[in-house]
């Protein structure tokens, strides 16, 4: 996972990341030039690699554009301003969002010691949603058909004691 690539410093010069496999995709620098200044109280500090922003000192949001696309996955989804996010919490109090369903597949990596997820998510979702979905998350609903995740239409009524 592109934590590995990840280095979280002290100071305050170039923050050393690793560049997606597809970070020269055209469609990778569209997103890069829209990317916010500031994300909260974070400045952008420059970093060393192709489609790659970082902001905060130490650096408290990470993104990447290029990476590989991922199938179907167990991780939650959540639509932030037309932009489906897949988060994986597995390296708390870092947490990886990664774009579901666009070419290339975006990852931004948040400390939430210093920021909450979903203001960096929220800041980064404009740039990224220049790049046309052509896939969506599927809701429990969406799989199973109709409004209700439940085989009857109307919920079963819960007994009294």
């Amino acid at each position: 996972m592109a934590t590995a690539a990840l280095v979280l410093s002290g100071c305050a010069g170039t923050v050393p990341l690793e560049p997606g496999t597809d970070a020269n995709n055209p469609e990778c620098a569209a997103i890069s030039v829209r990317v916010p200044d500031t994300i909260n109280d974070l400045n952008r500090r420059t970093t060393n690699a192709q489609a790659t922003a970082a902001w905060g000192d130490p650096a408290a949001v990470i993104y990447r554009c290029g990476l590989p696309e991922q199938g179907p996955s167990d991780l939650p989804c959540f639509d932030v301003d037309g932009v489906d996010w897949l988060l994986d919490e597995s390296n708390a109090p870092r947490y990886v969002f990664t774009t579901y369903g666009r070419t290339p597949v975006t990852e931004v990596i948040v400390d939430i010691t210093y920021v909450a997820g979903a203001d960096a998510v929220r800041a980064i979702s404009p740039a990224v949603s220049f790049v046309d979905a052509d896939a969506r998350c599927l809701a429990a609903t969406d799989v199973f058909g109709g409004g209700s995740v439940s085989p009857t239409a109307e919920p079963t009524p819960t007994p009294t004691p």
